[in-house]
């Protein structure tokens, strides 16, 4: 008998067969190089159609004119919509022609034959409506993640004829917080092991039969391969000699420099003119960051235009990849993609590209875990919040009130040889689950500090920003900074029914966010400074935002640590170009952190009212 995905997979499949005809072109672009499209056309031909297009790196597969993808669209109700289904190998990937170049710069002057991302979308868009027949007029652009990126990049000067753009997770900014970097940080997992396949060259078109396969991990153990293997200098040399352009990019990069800057899109999200529909997941192990910097970019700098944010407690792309009634150990009591599904992604697309049906969401539709609801705020983040301050105490407490003592601090040792690990038990790749996931195991280690309120006696809900204000010194002269925001359920919490993994909810730790910070960048990400061994030194920086109500009787936890391994790259904790440190380079450092009345390390939140 067959499972119902399979048997859905096969009943989408037949769909695409029955209803849609598909052709292939090769559009030509500006500058003469042609990009390979597939483009599936209603047969249905009594009424015009809007383009719904979705531009990828990840290729457009399958190829042939006589083989379908099993379904289009985001989700099987787009695909029973109608639209003229339209999806692009980006310049230089798969069957396109041309060099491929990661998260391309934009084009600042442009002449007639200079390109980037928003020209090559604007020109396959003018194409279409020229040359397809039977479309409306309109078009519409989606995606997630990489995706998401080229979605972003179709704003600046828009083709008139798009009308409805929705970045979904769309890579943003690959220094500050997307996929690769964080703070400065190099996401060690994740740049390792996607460069290792996506990275490879592609001197000329091929198809993904050809293309480079993924990399074969020699230990199933993701932590201990990592660190036998040192340090990043150790597996370039070890596993990519100088075949991967983006790393050896990483090691002449290693600061906030043009190189980085210059593939930033967001200061150029000006005189935006579709309407915007900006997507993400609270729990989006890639591209959280993404989501809010680019909903606020859109906002800042274009007052008039049509711009909205849903956000949701999904992993990357949940809220078309699941169901979304949980994540992890967390349940939140309803199908919250189906909803988004339904509610927010099939109506704008159809309102703003067919003119059909109202489209009356909210400027923010935020999905508040803890208490489980769909809230609608006016702004995001939310106006009607109160900024408060938890304040790490003595004794692992922590309070909304002042430390009252001038001689308060923790002290500890942390070992880059013996880092902090991400999530507990055995993993051969980075799991999604980390970003929710309990952190009890984390707690019972001394190099990581723990601070808690008293159980609360009022729910407390938390929406937007979050601040990170450390006063802290170390013997060493740099150290990275792990701050983790923690819900820790009451030790009479029920545990699920069914309860195939025998969880105990009773003390869980759940994540509601974590971030960090490489301290060297405190001041500077283009010009890192090294810490004074011994000085009382402030270390201030944000994570990203957060929707999130901590119930009556639950309890508030901080922790602090400064590794968060192998997701983060290993700090030596001396001050120096990490991406040339040496396996002797990594030492211990006695590392303090204060919270007395004149050192206060504080949180900065926004409790909603």
């Amino acid at each position: 008998m067959l499972s119902s995905q399979l048997f859905a997979q096969q009943t989408d499949s037949a769909y695409v067969r029955e209803n849609y005809t598909k052709i292939e072109r090769q559009i030509p672009m500006r500058d003469g190089v042609k990009l390979f499209t597939s483009i599936y056309i209603p047969k249905d031909q009594s009424k015009k159609y809007p383009f719904l297009i979705n531009r990828t790196p990840y290729t457009v597969s399958p190829y042939g004119e006589d083989k379908y993808k099993t379904s289009l669209g985001n989700f099987p109700a787009m695909m029973r919509e109608g639209f003229i289904f339209v999806y692009q190998d980006v310049r230089g990937r798969w069957m396109s022609e041309g060099t491929f170049e990661d998260i391309r710069p934009q084009t600042t002057k442009k002449g007639k034959k200079d390109i980037d991302e928003s020209t090559d979308t604007y020109d396959t868009i003018d194409w279409l409506v020229k040359n397809v027949k039977n479309n409306n007029g309109n078009a519409g652009i989606y995606g997630i993640s990489y995706p998401g990126f080229y979605s972003t990049t179709s704003l600046p000067n828009a083709h008139p004829a798009l009308k409805a753009v929705s970045p979904q997770a769309p890579v943003t900014d690959w220094f500050m917080g997307d996929d690769f970097h964080h703070r400065g940080t190099l996401f060690l997992m994740d740049a390792f092991s996607f460069m290792s396949s996506f990275g490879v060259p592609r001197p000329k078109p091929i198809t993904p039969d050809k293309g480079p396969k993924g990399f074969q991990f020699p230990i199933q153990d993701n932590y201990r391969f990592y660190l036998e293997a040192g340090s990043v200098k150790n597996l370039k040399e070890n596993y990519f000699a100088d075949s991967i352009k983006f790393w050896n990019n990483l090691f002449k990069h290693s600061n906030l420099d043009t190189f980085w800057k210059s593939r930033l899109i967001l200061p150029h999200l000006t005189n935006v003119k579709p309407a915007v529909m900006v997507v993400g997941g609270f729990f989006d192990a890639e591209d959280a960051y993404g989501t809010f910097a680019t909903y606020k970019a859109i906002e800042k700098q274009n007052p008039g235009a049509n711009n909205i944010l849903v956000a949701g407690p999904w992993f990357h792309g949940g809220w078309v990849r699941s169901v979304g009634s949980s994540f992890g150990d967390i349940q939140f009591g309803q199908p919250t993609s189906t909803q988004y599904q339904e509610n927010y992604e099939l109506p704008f697309f159809r309102h703003y590209l067919k003119g059909e049906g109202n489209f009356d969401a909210a400027e923010a539709n935020i999905f508040v875990t803890g208490s489980n609801e769909w809230k609608k705020f006016k702004t995001w983040p939310p106006q009607e919040t109160e900024t408060k301050n938890l304040y790490l105490q003595p004794n692992g407490k922590l309070a909304f009130e002042k430390v009252g003592r001038t001689d308060s601090w923790d002290e500890y040792v942390s070992d880059p040889n013996n880092p902090v690990p991400y999530q507990d038990g055995i993993q051969a790749k980075r799991t999604r689950e980390y970003m929710i996931d309990d952190q009890r195991f984390a707690a019972r280690r001394p190099d990581v500090k723990t601070f808690q309120t008293d159980a609360l006696t009022e729910d407390i809900t938390l929406t937007g920003p979050v601040l990170a204000n450390l006063v802290v010194s170390t013997t060493g002269t740099d150290a990275d900074y792990v701050v983790k925001l923690i819900d820790v359920y009451p030790e009479d919490a029920p545990n699920p029914v069914p309860n195939p993994k025998n969880l105990i909810m009773g003390g869980y730790q759940m994540l509601v966010r974590g971030e960090i910070m490489r301290g060297k960048y405190r001041n500077s990400f283009e010009k890192p400074e090294p810490f004074v061994p011994g000085a009382i030194t402030k270390v201030n920086y944000p994570l990203p935002d957060v929707a999130h109500t901590f119930k009556k009787g639950h309890k508030i936890m901080i922790q602090i640590q400064n590794s968060w391994f192998p997701l983060a790259d290993r700090n030596p904790q001396k001050f120096m170009d990490i991406y040339q440190a040496e396996k002797g380079d990594f030492q211990k450092a006695t590392q303090k952190i204060y919270h007395d009345t004149f050192n206060s390390s504080y949180i900065t939140v926004s409790v909603l009212k």
